[in-house]
Formats: structure tokens, C-alpha cells, sequence
């Protein structure tokens, strides 16, 4: 017995396959979106229920298309239990592709599970027609038809995972597309399942509490396209959700780009965007306007002491409590670090000086008051304020910013925790400050560094054991800037890292010029910043370095500073012990400085100690007081195997009673002045340095 399709039923159920498979991926991607677990299940269920409804409403739209010689029907039951199959089929393949990462392994099993639920559904479908003889299968059909809906399950979860992400560009048309190739394969397993079944001459339909069958397409058709679009209407105003979500987070990226992230107020970004407005203000208005630059005094010792997460606590506090000082209109923004800046604007043009008073010294009394942090711990700060004026046309905002950077400067120097205004003839050296902070950036990029050699010589003056590589820095306006003017800037603003490198990298490249040459293999120390000799990788840092320049490890040495050692005693055992097992010579530099460091000297195992100048001063007191501190600190040395040498020595007497005292080495003035390399060299060729030799360790 053979039946007849008829084509505009086929048409529908390869469109209601379409609707079904669009459903699926518009499901899949929304169920990403979900964060509730409830509302999730929520989702999952009620998308599942639309996808497997559409899956079944296809099947028997496509078995209602066949239209054969005696009247067919279905029974309810068995209708009943396909739908439920293909319900959770969709269950399998939603929850599959909505959670974690889809896995080779997880989107072969759950493509199996789906295809054989889809399948089962479709032959439990055809199952309700209850045919007397019993239908007959191609079993080679039915395999295929199997095999096609385990192939297009695995297909669809592929295409639902990759496709669920809705920022993708042109992802509304990329499902479309998915979608009609879903429904083909979802189709094809149909018409092929179809295929397989044979109904002999003289078949009846069995079926007890039928349904008949025009009635269940019309059913079918109308109840599974009003699902399925109301499903994709729900899924369209969840995504006007989501969109205004979208909406209301780029609105909070966007604070948080004009706003800082520790205080919540306004940062440099907001402030010079709003600086044109402000400055117009006051053109407009003929009124004044005040910029008024605050830094805190104290907050380092706060921040060394109690830690970040106190020093955070502490920045937060005082943004409050000067947020509180301002009037309406005024503006306040934290330029990072402790550094605030208030904008007051709508001063009275003929009042403006007292007015920007009353507001530094109102600020100051708020911050000058003890603050408790987390834990009530109390602690008292100040501040420093530099107040920059403006009226009428022709003000530049960052130029009345610079200028109450500068002044700020000057109340520091003033004795802090107290205000300052610009003034034209303000002291030099502030501006001078200001430029070396501006410039000292681009130094290393613009090739202004170089490196002089402060030679080291035993204390009677007949051999050059080394030398220490100093900075200098040509400032192509300010000429020669002194090491101690611009290493302190470069440390506050996180430079001396990348410095440090070029340093390192410089000595490297002069050691290998001078091996070229012949001349004596002298050992070059250089001295490892806080900063630097904090790094977590510091010694594979040095290592890369020196090991690309082919240098060997035994002609350099690092010179800690005693402060520094002291900060983290195990840390600095270990950096030391690493240094030293790779072969590099470690000094311990300003000894003396800290107060604790003797204890700490054995367990440190450096191999020179550099004595600060300080001690120095005291060989030229006629009392024996230096004397003896500098016998005790070489007796101890001396114990210790470790080679002492006299920072800072500026006359032949202070050298003569080192050489009384039996000191090793000697560094400064007395044994000559840092030289810059070409000079160097000659002097390293120069007969007194014919015995050098690398200083013994």
C-alpha cells in the first residue's frame, strides 16, 4: 500500500522545523545570559519544551502529509509519550550547550542521547497508529534514519554552542543560517524514517480513543507555530532586557573610565575633560576660579608601615573628608596616588585670594584631624596644598595645574601642612623639580643617560681593585642632573626597574669592549634600587641580561642598600644566597644606616660592605669615637672573610688613618672622581692600574 505526500503539508513541517531550530539557538544563547539558577531552570525547561514541541509538531506534520488509501488516526497515549520524548531530547541538547565549555567527549554523548531521543520519538509516533498488519521497516533505512539524527543532533548542539555568544557579528543571520540547515537534517531523518516503513495491501488503523488526522494537523500546525513564535517573542523581550542591562553596564564602564576606582571620584581623565567648561565659566562669568593641588604629608610612612590595604583605607577616608569640604558647583578629582586636585569655581573675582584661603585652610583642618582605620588604628596625616588662580579670559587649566603642582612643592618645602599660592618668582628649584618629573620619562627613550666609573682603590692609593657604575643624566635645558636630584623622582614614579636594565646593559657592553681591548679585567659594581631589588624575579632578570651580553657573572657586583636589606631580612638572604650561587659578588651598601644590620651581617654572607660617609666625618674629629666604631666594623669583617671598603673619602688624612686602620678599600674624592668611560679606559691602561685585579671575595 503506498500513500501520497501532500507538498504544502511537507513545506510546513520543514518550516516548523526552522521555527524549532531557531528556537533552539535564540534558547541556547539566553540561557548564557541567565545568572539565577532558578530562573535558569526556569528557562531551560520552558525552552526545551518549546524546541521539543516544534521537533514533534514537524514529525507529524510530516506523517500527516502522507496521505494514504484508508482512514488513519492516532492514539493519544502513544502521542502523548512521543511529544514527551522529543521534549526531552531538547532537554538534553539545551542543557548540554548552555553550561561550561562543550568538550569532544561531552558533545559526542550528548549528540548520541538527542539524535536516539528524536529518533524514538519519530517511531513511537508512528507507533500510535496502531496499523493491523504491523507496519514493516527496512532495517538499513532505519539505521540510516538513526544515524542522520545522531549526526544532526551533534551538528545542532556544535552549532547552538558556537553560535550562542549574541555580541557576535552578524549573529542574527549566522542562525538563520544554522537554523536552515538544522531543520534539513532534522527533516531529512524524517522523510528518511518515513521511507523505511512499508504498510501492506489491506492495513487498518487500529487506534483506540483516536484523534483524527485533519483534526490533529490543524491542531498540531496552529498550537506548535503559536508556541514556537511566542517563544521567540518572550525570547525578543528578554533581550531588551539584556540590552538594557548592556546599557546600564556601559554606563558603569564609563564612570569607571572617568572615575577612580579606589576613592569613586572624578580622576585626571574627568577632570581635563571637564577643564574647557570650567574655564569658560569663569570667561563668561568675569568670576574667579581656584585650583587648588593637594598632596598628603605622611602617607608614605602609613603606607610603609601598616601595608597598601592601610594606605588604601586611609586615601579613602581623606577623599571623604574633602569631598565634604567642597560647595555645590566645585570640583574634586584624585590624580592617583595621595595627590587630589579641587577646581572651586564662582569666586568673586576682587575676594578670590581669601576665598581659595578658606577653602586650603578648611581642608586642612579636616585632614589634619586623627583618622582611625580598620582594626582602630589612629593615625594623623596633613597635607600640602599649592593654589593656583584664574580670572576673566585667556586661563589655561593645565598651566594653572602645573602651577599649583608647584606651589604645592613650595608648602612642602615651607614645613608642610600648609597651603601656598603660585607666584611668578617662585623658587627656581620647584619648577626645576616639576621639569625633571615631566622629563624624566622619555630619558631612557631619548638616549640622555650615561655611565661614569667611580674607581675603588686599596687605601694606599697603588691599585685599582674596580669600580662602581654611576647615572648621569644630560638634560638637553638643565644641563648635568645630580644623581641624588633625579633617583628619588625616578623611584616614587616606578622608573628605576627599566632603569636599572640600562644600566645593567650598559655595564655589560663596556666590559665586553674593554676585554676586546686587552685592558685589566676589573671588577664593575652597580648599586640594585628598592624597587628593583624588590622585583619578584630579580636574579632571572639580571641572569637574561648578562647572559645575552656573554659576559661572565664573576665581573659584576650588586650593592643593596642597607635600608633596603633590612625591609625583608629572609627575602634578602635568599636574593643574596641566589646572586652569590650564580656567581655575581654581592656588597651591602651605607653600612651602618640601620640599626639592626650587625645582627644580620653573618646571615646575609656579602662579600664587601661599603662603610657610609658619615664615618668618615668622624676620622676628622680629633676624639677616637670614629676610630674605634670603624676597628670594631673591620675586626668584625675580618671574621667574617668580608672585603670592607670606605665610602666617601674626601682627604689624604681620612685616607691615612683608614690605611692605619687596615680598611681594605677606599671610594671617593681622595682616589679620584667618577670618570666617564673613554676616560676610564685610559685610566685602566694608566700604570697604577697595570696590578688591578677583581676585588677578592
Amino acid at each position: 500500500m503506498h500513500g501520497i505526500y501532500d507538498p504544502l503539508l511537507t513545506c510546513l513541517s520543514v518550516v516548523v522545523a526552522f521555527l524549532a531550530s531557531f528556537t533552539a539557538l535564540e534558547g541556547a544563547a539566553m540561557l548564557t545570559t541567565v545568572t539565577s539558577s532558578r530562573r535558569r531552570h526556569v528557562w531551560l525547561a520552558g525552552s526545551a519544551c518549546a524546541m521539543g514541541m516544534g521537533i514533534w509538531s514537524m514529525h507529524f506534520i510530516g506523517m500527516i502529509a502522507l496521505t494514504l488509501p484508508i482512514s488513519v488516526g492516532y492514539d493519544i497515549d502513544v502521542t502523548a509519550a512521543s511529544l514527551v520524548l522529543a521534549i526531552l531530547a531538547a532537554l538534553v541538547a539545551l542543557a548540554t550547550v548552555s553550561r561550561g565549555q562543550l568538550s569532544v567527549k561531552r558533545l559526542l554523548v550528548a549528540g548520541a542521547i538527542m539524535g536516539t531521543g528524536v529518533a524514538a520519538m519519530h517511531y513511537t509516533g508512528m507507533m500510535a497508529m496502531r496499523m493491523s498488519p504491523s507496519i514493516d521497516y527496512d532495517a538499513a533505512r532505519v539505521a540510516l534514519s538513526i544515524a542522520i539524527a545522531v549526526g544532526a543532533s551533534i551538528a545542532a548542539l556544535w552549532l547552538a554552542f558556537r553560535l550562542r555568544d549574541s555580541r557576535r557579528e552578524y549573529i542574527v543571520w549566522k542562525r538563520i543560517g544554522a537554523a536552515a540547515v538544522m531543520a534539513g537534517a532534522i527533516a531529512g531523518m524524517h522523510y528518511t524514517g518515513m521511507s523505511a516503513a512499508t504498510f501492506a495491501d489491506g492495513s487498518l488503523c487500529l487506534s483506540t480513543q483516536k484523534v483524527d488526522a485533519n483534526t490533529l494537523a490543524l491542531t498540531v500546525g496552529v498550537a506548535s507555530t503559536a508556541v514556537l513564535i511566542g517563544t521567540l517573542w518572550i525570547f525578543g523581550m528578554q533581550a531588551s532586557r539584556l540590552s538594557a542591562s548592556l546599557e546600564r553596564a556601559t554606563q558603569t564602564i564609563r564612570h569607571l573610565g572617568t572615575h577612580d576606582a579606589l576613592t569613586d571620584l572624578p580622576n585626571r581623565v574627568y577632570l581635563m575633560a571637564q577643564a574647557k567648561d570650567l574655564v569658560r565659566r569663569i570667561a563668561d562669568t568675569g568670576e574667579a576660579l581656584a585650583v587648588l593641588f593637594i598632596d598628603l604629608d605622611g602617607f608614605k610612612a602609613v603606607n610603609d608601615t601598616l601595608g597598601h590595604r592601610a594606605g588604601d583605607e586611609l586615601l579613602r577616608l581623606a577623599a571623604m573628608r574633602i569631598a565634604a569640604c567642597m560647595r555645590k558647583d566645585d570640583v574634586v578629582a584624585r590624580l592617583g596616588g595621595d595627590e587630589f586636585v579641587v577646581v572651586a569655581t564662582g569666586l568673586p573675582a576682587a575676594e578670590r585670594v581669601d576665598a581659595a584661603d578658606a577653602i586650603a585652610r578648611h581642608i586642612l583642618a579636616s585632614l589634619g584631624e586623627e583618622f582611625v582605620l580598620d582594626g582602630a588604628v589612629p593615625v594623623r596625616v596633613g597635607a600640602s596644598i599649592g593654589i593656583a588662580l584664574a580670572h576673566g579670559e585667556g586661563a589655561v587649566f593645565d598651566t594653572l595645574l602645573s602651577r599649583a603642582d608647584c606651589a604645592m612643592y613650595a608648602a612642602k618645602r615651607g614645613g608642610r601642612h600648609t597651603f601656598r599660592h603660585f607666584e611668578d618668582g617662585m623658587d627656581a628649584s620647584t619648577l626645576r623639580s616639576l621639569q625633571i618629573q615631566r622629563d624624566l620619562h622619555g630619558s631612557v627613550v631619548h638616549e640622555q643617560f650615561d655611565l661614569v666609573f667611580q674607581p675603588k682603590l686599596t687605601v694606599d692609593g697603588k691599585v685599582m681593585t674596580g669600580a662602581e657604575a654611576l647615572l648621569c643624566w644630560a638634560h638637553p635645558v638643565l644641563g648635568k642632573v645630580p644623581l641624588f636630584e633625579f633617583l628619588p623622582v625616578a623611584e616614587r614614579a616606578g622608573l628605576m626597574p627599566s632603569i636599572g636594565d640600562w644600566v645593567l646593559r650598559r655595564i655589560c657592553a663596556h666590559i665586553v669592549e674593554w676585554d676586546r681591548e686587552g685592558l685589566a679585567p676589573l671588577s664593575i659594581s652597580m648599586r640594585l634600587s628598592a624597587s628593583q631589588f624588590n622585583l619578584p624575579r630579580i636574579v632571572e632578570r639580571i641572569d637574561a641580561i648578562v647572559a645575552a651580553a656573554g659576559v661572565p657573572p664573576q665581573r659584576l657586583m650588586f650593592e643593596i642598600g642597607e635600608a633596603t636589606a633590612m625591609q625583608d631580612v629572609e627575602r634578602t638572604r635568599r636574593v643574596v644566597a641566589a646572586l652569590r650561587e650564580r656567581g655575581y659578588a654581592v656588597a651591602l651598601d651605607d653600612f651602618g644606616m640601620a640599626f639592626s644590620s650587625l645582627a644580620h651581617l653573618k646571615d646575609f654572607r656579602v662579600d664587601q660592605i661599603k662603610i657610609d660617609r658619615t664615618f668618615m666625618d668622624d676620622l676628622d674629629d680629633t676624639s677616637l669615637r670614629g676610630s674605634a666604631l670603624l676597628s670594631a666594623v673591620m675586626a668584625l669583617a675580618r671574621v667574617l672573610g668580608i672585603v670592607v671598603v670606605a665610602g666617601g673619602v674626601e682627604t689624604v688624612a681620612q685616607s691615612l688613618k683608614l690605611l692605619a686602620l687596615d680598611c681594605d678599600q677606599m671610594q671617593g674624592a681622595a682616589g679620584g672622581t667618577p670618570l666617564a668611560g673613554h676616560e676610564f679606559r685610559r685610566a685602566m691602561a694608566a700604570p697604577f692600574a697595570a696590578g688591578a685585579k677583581v676585588a677578592p671575595t
